[in-house]
């Protein structure tokens, strides 16, 4: 008797394990590499469909207070003709008047606080938990250390919540947000990925116009799904001078299709057809990057993080620029390893 499969999931696995990317690097030389990322980079960024229209910030300052040796601001502006986003900004307490310091953008995961548990606003035991078991707070923590940082956040959670006040707005029948604000921008031609990268560029206009803000030094970090999002930030946005990853290196065979761990907000249509995820961390070589893995991550298993890291090393000493690409392979869970924050900030936004 044929033994055959009737699982949809392991047709998708097996599809996915037999899959070459169309774009998958192959270059031997610096030259190659150049003519690899002058290629692929375009059609990269066509798999993010339609993108929002920019449109004034029309910045309203809510309420400025300093917490410990932080001055935190909260800004509401409009980042899109239908849609407005709290901010978030941190600054040293000890800046002097005049003075301008590099500015890093701040990428929340999936937590239903967003933003708030990146920039150390720890209102409840929930959120205070969540700080403590992934060092979560890194907006607050590189604020403590020179930095201005900022944070808003994308769709469905924080303030963009549509279950939390003032929204009161669930009618997802206990479905993903994420899965469903792509259903609905996949409709219109769109994508969340270039939703929410449009968005955090139009906050990061608005950020390196404050008086206080070195626009010309300026960073990304993100961890998990922040990770997704402070990769598309800096493939999106060449302002960006020095980027951290913190658990998002993984192979799309095994994290996405083996594991299904990812949602709407991280996927384009086509992308995959196109590049891995190495592929679309190298095409960040020239600019320095930091990658954070976790080796006891239960989202990222190690295995496969690795592989990661090792194919995007490889991409990075091709281009010629191995130098520019570090590893905090730390031996916490889904987590801020931390490690080399402070100093490869320093290093590349001249703070």
């Amino acid at each position: 008797m044929t033994v055959r499969n009737q699982s949809p999931h392991e047709m998708f696995v097996q599809m996915a394990l037999a899959h070459r990317p169309e774009a998958k690097f192959d270059a031997t030389s610096a030259a190659e590499f150049e003519a690899w990322k002058n290629d692929t980079l375009p059609k990269v960024m066509a798999t993010l469909g339609r993108l929002p229209e920019r449109v004034p910030a029309n910045p309203e300052l809510q309420v400025e207070w300093q917490d410990g040796n932080v001055i935190r601001q909260k800004w509401v502006i409009d980042v899109g003709p239908y849609l407005s986003s709290t901010v978030f900004v941190n600054r040293p307490a000890d800046m002097a008047e005049g003075e301008k310091r590099p500015a890093i953008l701040c990428w929340h995961g999936h937590g239903r606080y967003g933003k708030e548990s990146v920039m150390g606003r720890g209102a409840t035991p929930e959120v205070r938990d969540g700080i403590a078991r992934a060092n979560y707070n890194f907006g607050y923590q590189m604020a403590e250390k020179g930095f201005i940082t900022f944070a808003s956040d994308w769709m469905g959670r924080g303030d963009n919540d549509d279950t939390r006040k003032p929204n009161h707005r669930d009618v997802s029948h206990g479905r993903d947000w994420c899965n469903l604000y792509y259903l609905n921008a996949t409709m219109l031609g769109m994508t969340s990925i270039g939703i929410n990268t449009t968005h955090g560029m139009a906050v990061t206009d608005f950020v390196a116009g404050l008086p206080m803000v070195d626009g010309d030094n300026l960073g990304v970090m993100g961890i998990s799904g922040g990770g997704t999002a402070t990769l598309w930030s800096a493939l999106c946005d060449e302002r960006i001078k020095a980027t951290e990853i913190i658990c998002y290196s993984d192979l799309w065979e095994a994290f996405g299709f083996r594991d299904l761990n990812y949602c709407g907000m991280q996927v384009a249509p086509g992308l995959y057809q196109l590049v891995d995820l190495p592929d679309l961390q190298g095409l960040l070589a020239p600019r320095p990057l930091l990658v954070d893995i976790g080796a006891e991550d239960d989202c990222f298993r190690i295995e496969t993080s690795t592989k990661c890291f090792s194919q995007v090393e490889h991409i990075y000493e091709t281009a010629g620029h191995r130098d520019r690409l570090e590893l905090d392979l730390h031996p916490g869970g889904h987590a801020w390893g931390g490690n080399k924050s402070e100093a490869f900030f320093r290093k590349y936004l001249g703070l």
